[in-house]
């Protein structure tokens, strides 16, 4: 093409094998955040996500798009669609998809974070897991949805402003955003690895996705090292940081998942609470009082002398005993699935 400029010029002839590599991770990132969202919607809860995990990777998210979109290169490549063909241009801007996928695909676990958030510790879970953390906070819930749309609006109005008003100025705003971005990125999953030891279970964290981005990290940065060389330790360097602490992660959440499982299919005959429900049934339906004697009882309970025969007595103690044992054992099952927190305040209400 003649009359391009030298940027354009340069953008229409793409290198096959960084478009492909480039292609391959816009799509990795839309699959790998797929098995988290659909766990999250599949268990109705997102209990077992930290969250300072959440808030850390949507301000990251946030801070890498407003980076992403005011870089003055970003902002020639989407002018240099109006000369260029479409594939190409579809081509220039496949590093603004990735970052733009990424952003998008974390405000949605954002978001399904608020909308499933626990509002109570899941008694179905093991009992270890429930008295080893306090139930989660309605505050944190506000404090992860307040200061993420804050930052959005942040972030949206000084870029547009910043752009709009100052368009050759810009490159120190996109540095200060790329600057945030990589620190909370390479520290946002520490609280998520201490959360999940802490708890000992993975429930709602997904393993699949862990298990297609740990790996997708390092190409990611691999990806940026073909682009900014040694050079631009700085722009890959978060990526190899983030790749190492989500598998120090992925480590943890695999280990719990089979140890979990290996509890399940180890674990003998021991009475549910159902289980326990029917016994207290039958155990009440067989200690029930014995009808009264009706003129036909007293009749068939005469001997052959004509004396009446008295009524035998049903024992009961046996009945008794068993319905004292077995509540005994439901009211212990309760006290072991029930928070010291729960336990704390019942007393403090009862010394009060």
């Amino acid at each position: 093409m003649t009359g391009l400029s030298k940027h354009c010029a340069a953008l229409s002839s793409p290198n096959p094998y960084a478009v492909s590599l480039a292609a391959f991770l816009v799509l990795g990132i839309l699959v790998s955040y797929f098995p988290q969202h659909a766990k999250i919607i599949q268990r109705r809860t997102s209990e077992g996500l930290s969250p300072w995990w959440v808030l850390l990777g949507g301000l990251s998210s946030i801070a890498a798009i407003g980076n992403i979109l005011t870089l003055p290169a970003s902002r020639a490549d989407i002018g240099c669609c109006k000369e260029i063909r479409g594939s190409e241009c579809a081509a220039a801007l496949l590093g603004v998809a990735q970052i733009g996928c990424q952003w998008a695909c974390f405000m949605f676990i954002v978001m399904l974070f608020l909308i499933y958030f626990p509002t109570e510790p899941d008694l179905v879970s093991s009992a270890a897991s429930i008295t080893s953390t306090a139930p989660p906070k309605r505050r944190d819930a506000v404090v992860v949805g307040v200061t993420t749309l804050l930052a959005l609006l942040v972030v949206g109005i000084t870029s547009v402003a910043m752009v709009a008003a100052f368009p050759h100025h810009t490159q120190g705003w996109a540095n200060l955003l790329g600057s945030i971005a990589g620190a909370l990125a390479a520290i946002q999953y520490l609280p998520q690895i201490y959360y999940t030891f802490r708890i000992g279970d993975v429930k709602s964290l997904s393993i699949i996705t862990m298990l297609i981005q740990v790996p997708g990290a390092f190409v990611f940065a691999f990806s940026l090292w073909l682009r900014v060389g040694w050079a631009g330790w700085s722009t890959w360097l978060v990526y190899v940081v983030t790749g190492i602490l989500q598998g120090v992660l992925l480590g943890l959440a695999i280990s719990y998942y089979l140890a979990r499982r290996k509890s399940k299919s180890g674990s003998t005959g021991v009475p549910s609470m159902e289980d326990e429900e029917e016994n207290l049934e039958v155990d009440d339906a067989a200690a029930e009082e014995p009808p009264l004697p009706t003129e036909r009882t007293r009749l068939i309970s005469r001997d052959s002398s004509g004396n009446a025969r008295p009524m035998p007595q049903r024992i009961r103690g046996s009945h008794g005993t068993q319905r004292s044992v077995a509540s005994n054992r439901q009211l212990g099952m309760l006290y072991a699935a029930t928070p010291p927190e729960h336990d704390s305040d019942s007393s403090e209400g009862s010394g009060k």
